[in-house]
C-alpha cells in the first residue's frame, strides 16, 4: 500500500478516535473539582445550622474601578459560571462584579440536611459582602435569583444602590394559582429520575421554544454533568429542598415594599412556571404568561422600570445578550452616579 494512502488512513483514524463527538460524557461531582470557572474562585466558610459551610464565589475587580459593586444572583439551574458574559461586560464599564454560588449550587457545598429560605440566602449573601467590605450593591438576579435579590433588597434595602430583575420566577403565587403542594421527598424522586436527555429537552421547549443553538450549551453542563456524576443522590436532595423554598415563599406578594430603582428585563416569550404539570388543565395555559407578569410587576413596584424583550425566553443573556447588557448597563448607569 503507498506511503500517501497509509499516512493518510493513520490521520483519518486518529481524527476518528480523538473527535470531541467521540469523548466520554462529563461527569461532575458535587463540588465541581473538574469544571472550569471563567474567572478566579474563592471560598468563604459559614457556620449555618449546626455545620461549617463552604460558599464559592468570583471577586472580579476591574481594571479602570468606577467604585461601583454590582452583586449577581444565579438561578436555580444554574451556577455563578454562566454569567462568564456579564462579569467582562461590566468590569469594562468599571463595575466589581461579586458572584457567589449559592449553598446548594455550583462550587459550593451540598449539605445532607439544610433548611432553607430566601431569607438564610440572603443573609448568607449579605455576611460575604462583610466579608469582602463590600457596603453598598447593585443586585442582579435571574430566575430563582431574581426572588432572592428581592428578598436581599427587602431585608437590607439600606445596602441595596438598585436592584434588577432578569426574568425572574415568582411573578405570580403558583399555589395560590392552583398548583398543589407536594412534599419534598415527592421533588426528590422527580429529580431522581431525570436524565441528561430531559434536561436539554426541557431547556430546548421552555428557554429556547424548541430552537436550540451550540451557543447555549454551557447551560446543559453542569446538570448533565451531575445527573452522570457519583454524588447526583446528594444533588437532587439539595435541589429538592430548594424547590421546597421556591414554591412555599413566595415574594410577589412584598413588590410594592421596595424603594430602591427597579429594572425588570423580561424576555416576554418565556413561560416558565414551577409545577405546571400539577396545576389543573384548565389553568395551566394561565401560568408563566411573562408578557403579562412584567406588566403587573412593574405596576406594583413603586420605581420600576419595565424593558420587554419580545420573542425573548427565560435566558436572556444567551438568547439576546447585546439588548439584555445595554439596558442592564444604562440602568446602573443612572442609578449609580
Amino acid at each position: 500500500m503507498p506511503a500517501l494512502r497509509i499516512n493518510a488512513l493513520v490521520l483519518l483514524f486518529s481524527l476518528f478516535v480523538c473527535s470531541p463527538l467521540l469523548a466520554a460524557p462529563t461527569a461532575l461531582d458535587a463540588r465541581l473539582s473538574e469544571y472550569p470557572y471563567p474567572y478566579a474562585v474563592s471560598e468563604f466558610v459559614l457556620d449555618e445550622q449546626q455545620q461549617s459551610l463552604q460558599m464559592a464565589y468570583m471577586d472580579v475587580r476591574s481594571e479602570s474601578a468606577n467604585g461601583e459593586t454590582v452583586l449577581l444572583l444565579h438561578g436555580k439551574n444554574f451556577s455563578g459560571a454562566y454569567w462568564k458574559d456579564t462579569i467582562a461586560a461590566l468590569s469594562e464599564s468599571g463595575y466589581r462584579v461579586v458572584v457567589p454560588d449559592q449553598i446548594g449550587f455550583g462550587k459550593s457545598s451540598k449539605p445532607e440536611a439544610f433548611q432553607y429560605s430566601f431569607h438564610t440566602l440572603a443573609d448568607q449573601t449579605r455576611r460575604l459582602l462583610d466579608h469582602l467590605k463590600v457596603e453598598k450593591v447593585s443586585v442582579v438576579g435571574h430566575s430563582m435569583g431574581g426572588m432572592l435579590a428581592t428578598r436581599f433588597a427587602l431585608m437590607f434595602p439600606e445596602r441595596t444602590t438598585s436592584l434588577a430583575l432578569v426574568n425572574p420566577i415568582g411573578l405570580e403565587d403558583w399555589q395560590q394559582k392552583g398548583v398543589p403542594w407536594q412534599s419534598v421527598d415527592a421533588w426528590y424522586k422527580g429529580d431522581q429520575a431525570k436524565t441528561p436527555e430531559q434536561v436539554k429537552a426541557y431547556m430546548t421547549a421552555s428557554y429556547f421554544d424548541g430552537q436550540w443553538k451550540p451557543a447555549y450549551d454551557p447551560l446543559l453542563e453542569l446538570q448533565q454533568g451531575w445527573i452522570r456524576g457519583p454524588d447526583y443522590p446528594r444533588i437532587a436532595w439539595n435541589s429538592a429542598l430548594a424547590y421546597d423554598m421556591i414554591f412555599s415563599q413566595p415574594v410577589v406578594h412584598e413588590f410594592d415594599r421596595l424603594p430602591m430603582p427597579t429594572l425588570l428585563v423580561i424576555g416576554t416569550r418565556d413561560r416558565t412556571a414551577l409545577g405546571r404539570n400539577r396545576a389543573p388543565a384548565d389553568m395551566r395555559e394561565k401560568l408563566g404568561k411573562y408578557g403579562e407578569l412584567g406588566e403587573q410587576a412593574a405596576a406594583r413596584i413603586p420605581n420600576a422600570t419595565l424593558v420587554e424583550l419580545d420573542g425573548i425566553g427565560h435566558v436572556p443573556q444567551f438568547e439576546a445578550f447585546e439588548d439584555y447588557i445595554e439596558a442592564l448597563k444604562d440602568f446602573l448607569a443612572s442609578t449609580t452616579r
